[in-house]
């Protein structure tokens, strides 16, 4: 099974650089590597980061922390799917 972990953060203004910075050293030192990892900003200072992992549903796999709240508007939104395939 594929499982993809995604989490998402909104800067405080004008720091949407810092957190892209942030986000993806942390994603590059999560313990385990991956079968994938994408990164993602949009507007309002907003970075996404998707990995994909072949585990359980359930499985205890790392995340991303939260960051410093020097850094984003409010805590972090975690979500985990179950992949069905891609077309």
């Amino acid at each position: 099974m594929t499982v993809a972990l995604m989490w998402e953060a909104r800067a405080l203004p004008g720091r949407g650089a810092d957190l892209l910075a942030w986000a993806r050293e942390r994603a590059r030192e999560l313990p385990g590597r991956p079968l994938r990892r994408e990164t993602f900003r949009a507007p309002e200072d907003r970075v996404l980061v998707i990995t994909w992992w072949d585990a359980p549903y359930d499985a205890d796999l790392p995340e991303l922390p939260e960051p410093d709240g020097d850094l984003v508007t409010r805590a972090a939104h975690r979500w985990r799917f179950e992949s069905l395939g891609s077309v």
